[in-house]
C-alpha cells in the first residue's frame, strides 16, 4: 500500500486536534513528515508526536520534493494566500474551511491548481458525519414522503473573544461554523447547477469582536424543500440539530440521537373532500376533521464523537482514493463554490458584517 507523505501547517485546534489526531492513527496510509508551526513549544511537541521534521515558516518546505500533500490548517485569513503560494510551488493542498472569503478567490485557486497540475481539496468532513448520513438515508427511504422543510440548528450560548470573532480575520459564525451545516443544507437541496433564493439576517449578540455571532439563513428553490439554517450563540435552550418535515412524517434529532415517525398512506382511513359544513350527530354540532393514523416510530443512537472521528476518517478515505487511485472527489470544488457564493450573498444582505466592504 502506498503511503502518502504529508506536511501539516499549524498545530492548533484543527491542525493538531483534528487532522493530527486522525493521521497518528492512520499510519498505514499516511505519514506526517513535516510540521510548520510558529510557536516553539508546539513545534517541539510535534517533533515528538509525529517523529517528523519541524519548521517555523511554510516556505521552508519549498526545498523539499518528497511531500505528496500539504494540509493547510493555518488561521482562516491566511488560507487563500498560503494555498496559492503552495500551488504555485507544485504542492497538492488540502485546505481547511473556510476555504476563501470570496468566489473570485476560489476561482483563482482552482485556476492556479489547474495551471500547476496540482490537486486541491477543501476539508468539509461534516458531509460524512454519521448523523448527517443517517438523515440523508431516512430522507431517501421516502418514509417521510416529500420533504417540505428542513430546519438545521447549530446553536448554543457562548461568548467569544478570540481572533475568530473579528471580520479582519474572516471571522464570524457563518464563516467559522457555517461551512459545516451549510454544506449539508446544500447537499440536501441538491441543486449544484444553480443558486437558491437566499434570505439572511445576522446579528452580534455576545461577541467581543465585530463579526456576527447570530445567523438566520433561509434557502428556497422551486421543487426543493425550504431550508431554515440557524447558527446562534445566544440560544441557551438549543432543541435539535435537525428537524425534517415531510408529507408522511417528521424527523428530529441531534448528533447522537435521531427519532422519526411516519404513517403509511395505504393504511390510513379513506377520506374524501367535503365542501359543505362539517357537523356531528343529529344535533348538527360543530365538527372538525379528525382521524386516527397508525404511526410508526423509529430511532437511531449514534456515536457523539462521530463528527470528529468517523467523519474525519471517511474524509481521509476520499483523500487517499483521490491522490493514490485518482478517484473523483465526492466533495467537489464546484460544491464549495456554491457554498461560498451563498455566504457572499448573505454578507451582502448584512453589510455591517461584510468583510469585502
Amino acid at each position: 500500500m502506498k503511503q502518502v507523505r504529508l506536511a501539516i501547517l499549524g498545530q492548533g485546534r484543527s491542525g493538531r486536534d483534528i487532522h493530527g489526531l486522525h493521521l497518528k492513527s492512520d499510519t498505514e496510509r499516511f505519514k506526517v513528515v513535516a510540521v510548520v508551526e510558529p510557536f516553539n513549544a508546539r513545534r517541539e511537541r510535534a517533533a515528538v508526536e509525529y517523529g517528523c521534521d519541524i519548521y517555523n515558516d511554510y516556505r521552508e518546505l519549498f526545498n523539499r520534493n518528497d511531500i505528496d500533500l500539504v494540509v493547510n490548517a493555518t488561521p482562516s485569513y491566511l488560507h487563500y494566500s498560503i494555498t496559492k503560494d503552495l500551488l504555485q510551488h507544485k504542492f497538492n493542498v488540502l485546505c481547511e474551511k473556510p476555504f476563501t472569503p470570496t468566489v473570485a478567490e476560489l476561482d483563482d485557486l482552482v485556476a492556479t491548481a489547474k495551471e500547476n497540475n496540482c490537486k486541491l481539496m477543501v476539508f468539509q468532513q461534516s458531509r460524512f458525519a454519521g448523523y448527517f448520513e443517517k438523515v440523508k438515508e431516512i430522507i431517501a427511504s421516502d418514509n417521510l414522503g416529500r420533504i417540505v422543510q428542513v430546519n438545521i440548528q447549530f446553536n448554543g450560548y457562548a461568548r467569544r473573544w478570540d481572533w475568530q470573532c473579528c471580520l479582519e480575520y474572516n471571522g464570524g459564525n457563518l464563516a467559522n461554523t457555517g461551512p459545516h451545516p451549510l454544506d449539508q443544507a446544500l447537499n440536501i437541496m441538491d441543486m449544484y447547477d444553480g443558486m437558491p433564493n437566499i434570505y439572511c439576517k445576522m446579528d452580534s449578540c455576545n461577541s467581543f469582536g465585530d463579526a456576527e455571532d447570530y445567523v438566520k439563513l433561509i434557502l428556497t428553490a422551486p421543487n426543493k424543500p425550504l431550508i431554515d439554517l440557524e447558527i446562534s450563540s445566544c440560544d441557551a435552550y438549543p432543541s435539535f440539530t435537525y428537524k425534517v418535515q415531510g408529507t408522511k412524517g417528521t424527523l428530529k434529532g441531534n448528533m447522537s440521537k435521531i427519532e422519526w415517525k411516519y404513517f403509511k398512506p395505504e393504511e390510513a382511513p379513506f377520506q374524501k373532500l367535503i365542501k359543505t359544513t362539517l357537523t356531528s350527530g343529529t344535533e348538527m354540532l360543530p365538527a372538525y376533521c379528525g382521524e386516527k393514523l397508525n404511526w410508526y416510530e423509529e430511532s437511531w443512537n449514534g456515536d457523539p464523537n462521530s463528527p470528529f472521528i468517523f467523519a474525519v476518517r471517511k474524509y481521509y478515505n476520499m483523500v487517499y482514493d483521490h491522490l493514490v487511485e485518482n478517484k473523483p472527489l465526492i466533495i467537489t470544488l464546484d460544491q464549495v463554490r456554491q457554498q461560498i457564493a451563498v455566504i457572499n450573498e448573505a454578507h451582502r444582505q448584512n453589510p455591517q458584517f461584510d468583510i469585502r466592504k
